[in-house]
């Protein structure tokens, strides 16, 4: 029977998603996975069936015990044993019941829904305390589990965004060029070379992220001099400062000392720092790389500029992958990068920035004698 076909309106597709939508109702109710009493199914069964054969052995018992006593004993005896009985079987109740919406949400998950939650709105007085740890560890593995789809989900689609641009440069001005619009010359040719090396710069990049982020990112720590590290880092953006109209200085407070680090990776972050600051500071404003040491046994290396700030409202996420302002030229990685290679070398790293005020980004490395 097709949809047009069924007299009340309703078709398959339709009384499935119906069933779905009450079946999540009913488990967000605290109702069991399948909607009926807990003890007529699953973990549900299994523990009213134990608490009849418990409580019918604790009857049995008592009645013997009941014929020996007294009245007043015997009434004590049996409120105790009533007490007894109805807490365990709430505590049986409780337990299948949680125990039966985690194996309907265990298989929510095994089928791709990772929005499902098992933790009810009932009192923590009034959940076994077993139960109720497993129940939080298995919502916070769905939460992660959604997250990680989620920024999954995200990032293919913003790597796919970054890779169409150069990739359409090129694609363009090749077709140009084969269909005689534009001469193979050096100067066409040239732009054409050029998006390539930003696309080679983007894949290294993400390689990069990928490898700090999962933990692999190999690390080649040497003894190293912090102070010629900056200078370097300095003298080589010299020249682009010039261009730009940009005053590049360093200022280090006393000297630093030696410690073991990756002075590639090191200087790698210094960079994108340096670009970022570069980038963001009008002609006739000043980036100053400065140095120090902090209380505790830290070198601390920060990257200072006189630009018009980060958005407020941009500030806290400026360390994200893909994230960079409107007026950024960049993909988006440089900020994301330098945090994974502070953080492998047990360092820390922020940002602070006031509107119209500058920027000021400051990482921390532990001092390591070697």
């Amino acid at each position: 029977m097709t949809h047009d076909d069924d007299p009340s309106g309703w078709g398959e597709r339709d009384w499935r998603a119906a069933r779905e939508s009450w079946r999540r109702r009913r488990m967000a109710e605290g109702a069991g996975p399948q909607g009926g009493p807990p003890w007529m199914r699953g973990f549900g069964c299994l523990f009213g069936l134990l608490f009849l054969v418990i409580a019918g052995s604790v009857v049995a018992g008592s009645a013997i015990v009941l014929a020996n006593l007294g009245p007043v004993p015997g009434f004590i005896a049996l409120a105790f044993v009533v007490i007894v009985l109805g807490w365990m079987g709430r505590t049986l109740f409780v337990t299948g019941r949680s125990l039966d919406r985690l194996v309907d949400a265990t298989r929510r998950v095994e089928a791709g829904d990772y929005s499902v939650r098992v933790q009810t709105a009932n009192p923590r007085s009034r959940r076994p305390r077993l139960v109720d740890e497993l129940n939080i560890g298995f919502d916070t593995m769905a939460e992660r589990l959604e997250t990680d789809e989620r920024q999954r989900r995200t990032l293919l689609a913003e790597i796919s965004h970054e890779l169409r641009t150069p990739l359409t440069v090129v694609q363009g001005n090749l077709e140009a060029i084969t269909d005689g619009v534009y001469p193979a010359d050096p100067e066409h040719i040239g732009l054409i070379l050029e998006e390539t090396r930003v696309l080679g710069r983007l894949i290294d990049d993400l390689r990069t992220l990928a490898l700090s982020e999962a933990g692999t990112l190999t690390l080649h720590p040497e003894p190293t001099d912090p102070d010629l590290l900056v200078v370097d880092v300095v003298r080589s953006f010299e020249p682009a400062a010039a261009a730009a109209g940009v005053t590049l200085g360093a200022s280090i407070d006393g000297d630093l000392p030696i410690t073991e680090l990756d002075p590639v990776r090191i200087r790698e972050v210094l960079s994108n720092l340096v670009t970022n600051a570069l980038g963001n500071t009008p002609a006739g404003g000043r980036v100053t790389v400065v140095g120090g040491v902090d209380p505790g046994h830290w070198i601390r290396l920060e990257v200072r500029d006189t630009g018009g700030g980060i958005d407020p409202d941009l500030l806290p996420h400026v360390f994200d992958r893909f994230v960079k302002g409107d007026s950024s030229r960049g993909s988006g990685l440089g900020l994301a990068i330098a945090r994974q290679l502070v953080v492998a070398h047990d360092g820390d790293i922020e940002a602070v920035s006031l509107p119209c005020e500058g920027t000021t980004v400051r990482f921390r490395l532990p001092v390591r004698v070697a």
